[in-house]
C-alpha cells in the first residue's frame, strides 16, 4: 500500500514538474522578445537537474530553469531572424515563396493570399521566417502550394503576418500537381455545381474552414451573432471526425480506433493545410489519443500547457502576436476546464446527456474565457451568441456530413447531384437564415467598447476565483481526458 501511495505521489510530482516546465518554456519564449539568452544557463540547469533530481526543491528549480532557458534560446534565435524585416520595410523587394491558400480577389481586384517558406531574392538573398500577406496583379489564379514570385514594397504587419506586400507584381513559377490538390479542386467544383451560392461557400467553410469564398454579408452576419468560429478550420471539425471514428471502431478495438483517428487527423491536415489553428487542435488531439491508448490520463491544465509549449516552440511567432493562438487556447481552457465544472455543478443527472445542454455549457464556458480578451483586442461582442450557438452549433456535424455528400455527388455523379444535395440545401439555408434573422435584431452587436489591460486581467481573476470555488466542490479526480476537443 505504501509503495502504491509513493508511486501515485511520484506520478503527481512528475505531472506538476511537466506543467511547471511548460509554463517556464512559455515565459522564456515571451521574454526572448526583450532579453537575449545564451547556452550557458541551459547547460548549467541541465547539469543541476541531473545531479539533484531526487531533491524536490532543487529539482523543481532546475526544471523551471531548463524551461526558461530552452524557451529563451529558441525565442532568441527566431527573434534575431526577424531583423531583416525591419531593415527591408518600405523597400522594394523580390521574394519567392509557397502559397498557403488559394488566392481570392480582395480590395481593388487584387489577388490576395498568404505566402510562407519565403526566400528573399532582391536586394539580397536570405530566408525570411513566418508568413507574408501578398496582394497584387499579374497572375490569373493562384492555388495552395503554388510557387510564386512577388515584387513590391515590403511593409511590416502585426498579428499572424510578419509583413505585407501590396500592389505586387505576381508570377506563378510552379504549380502543385499533387493528387491531394487535384482532388480538393475537383471536390470544390463539384460542391459549387451541386449547391447554390452562398450555401456552397458556407458548406465548404463548415467542412474544411475555407472562408475566403464566403460573401462579405454572410461573414458579417456570422460575426454579429457569434458564429464565425463554425467556419474556421479548428478543433471542432476535427472533434467530429474523431468522434465518428470512436463510434465506428472504438468499442471494437482500441488499436483500430486509435489508428483510424490518427489517419483521419493526417488526411484532414492534408486537405485543410497546416494552418496554425488546425495544427494546435491536432496536437491536443494526438496527445489525448496517445494517452488514452496507453491507459494514461491527462489533467486538462497539463494537456493545455503541453500543447501550448509544443506549438509555441515550433513557431515562437505565435506567442509574440498571433491573436488566434491566444483565442484558441483560451477557448480550449473554457471547454476543458470551466465547461466540465459547470456541467457537473449545475446540470441535473437526467440532462447530463442532452446535446443542447452540452452545447450551451460549452458556449458559455468558451465565451466566458475569450470575451475579456476579445474586448481587449477588438472591442466587440454579441448579445445573441449563446442563442445562436444553441440553435445552430448542434447541427454542424450533420451539416458537414450533408455537405460532404453533396460535394461527392457533384464530383462523381453530377446528373443526380441536385437530388442528393437538397438535404444540405435545406439545413445550410436554415443555418444562414437563422444567422441573418438574429443579425438584424437592433443593438445585438457592440463595437468600440475596449477593455484596458488591468480590466481584462481583473476579469480573468474573477473567472479563476469562480473556477477554483467550483473545483473545490467537485470530487477529486486523478485526471480528465475530455471527449470534446474544440478550438477558434
Amino acid at each position: 500500500m505504501m509503495a502504491l501511495v509513493r508511486q501515485q505521489l511520484w506520478i503527481a510530482k512528475r505531472t506538476t514538474l511537466l506543467g511547471l516546465w511548460c509554463v517556464a518554456v512559455l515565459v522564456g519564449l515571451g521574454l526572448a522578445a526583450r532579453l537575449q539568452f545564451n547556452w550557458a544557463v541551459a547547460v548549467f540547469s541541465g547539469v543541476v537537474l541531473l545531479v539533484v533530481r531526487c531533491q524536490p526543491l532543487l529539482s523543481t528549480l532546475a526544471v523551471i530553469a531548463c524551461g526558461l532557458s530552452l524557451g529563451g534560446l529558441r525565442g532568441t534565435v527566431v527573434w534575431q531572424s526577424l531583423q531583416p524585416y525591419r531593415i527591408l520595410q518600405k523597400q522594394p523587394v523580390v521574394i519567392v515563396g509557397r502559397a498557403v491558400d488559394d488566392a481570392v480577389y480582395g480590395k481593388q481586384t487584387q489577388l490576395t493570399f498568404d505566402m510562407h517558406k519565403v526566400q528573399l531574392v532582391s536586394p539580397t538573398r536570405l530566408s525570411l521566417p513566418g508568413k507574408i500577406g501578398v496582394s497584387g496583379f499579374g497572375a490569373t489564379s493562384i492555388y495552395r502550394n503554388d510557387i510564386v514570385v512577388a515584387s513590391g514594397k515590403l511593409a511590416l504587419a502585426q498579428g499572424g503576418h510578419q509583413a505585407w506586400l501590396s500592389f505586387a507584381n505576381l508570377q506563378v513559377t510552379h504549380t502543385s500537381p499533387s493528387l491531394i490538390n487535384r482532388l480538393r479542386q475537383r471536390f470544390n467544383a463539384g460542391l459549387e455545381s451541386a449547391l447554390p451560392e452562398p450555401v456552397a461557400s458556407f458548406g465548404l467553410g463548415l467542412l474544411v474552414g475555407q472562408r475566403s469564398t464566403i460573401p462579405a454579408d454572410v461573414s458579417q452576419n456570422l460575426l454579429k451573432v457569434g458564429l464565425v468560429h463554425i467556419i474556421a478550420v479548428s478543433g471542432y471539425n476535427l472533434t467530429i471526425l474523431l468522434q465518428a471514428s470512436r463510434s465506428l471502431l472504438g468499442k471494437r478495438s482500441l488499436y483500430q480506433g486509435t489508428v483510424l483517428s490518427l489517419v483521419l487527423i493526417a488526411i484532414f491536415l492534408l486537405f485543410t493545410g497546416d494552418s496554425p489553428s488546425i495544427v494546435r487542435a491536432a496536437v491536443v488531439s494526438v496527445l489525448s489519443i496517445g494517452a488514452s491508448y496507453y491507459g494514461r490520463q491527462f489533467k486538462p491544465v497539463v494537456l493545455l500547457l503541453l500543447a501550448a509549449a509544443i506549438t509555441a516552440l515550433a513557431d515562437p511567432l505565435q506567442i509574440w502576436g498571433d491573436i488566434s493562438w491566444y483565442l484558441s487556447f483560451l477557448a480550449f481552457t473554457g471547454v476543458l476546464l470551466v465547461g466540465p465544472l459547470l456541467h457537473e455543478r449545475f446540470v441535473s443527472e437526467r440532462l447530463q446527456k442532452s446535446v443542447v445542454i452540452a452545447v450551451m455549457i460549452e458556449s458559455i464556458s468558451a465565451e466566458m474565457i475569450t470575451l475579456p480578451y476579445v474586448l481587449y483586442i477588438f472591442g466587440q461582442m454579441s448579445f445573441v451568441s449563446l442563442l445562436a450557438n444553441v440553435l445552430v452549433v448542434a447541427l454542424v456535424p450533420l451539416g458537414m456530413l450533408l455537405t460532404l455528400i453533396a460535394g461527392l455527388a457533384g464530383m462523381l455523379v453530377p446528373f443526380v447531384a441536385g437530388w442528393l444535395a437538397w438535404p444540405a440545401v435545406v439545413l445550410l439555408t436554415y443555418m444562414l437564415d437563422t444567422a441573418q434573422l438574429l443579425a438584424h435584431i437592433p443593438h445585438i452587436f457592440v463595437q468600440n467598447h475596449y477593455l484596458l489591460l488591468w480590466q481584462m486581467l481583473a476579469c480573468y481573476g474573477v473567472v479563476a476565483y469562480i473556477t477554483l470555488l467550483l473545483s473545490v466542490k467537485m470530487r477529486r479526480r486523478p485526471g480528465i481526458i475530455t471527449d470534446r476537443i474544440e478550438g477558434i
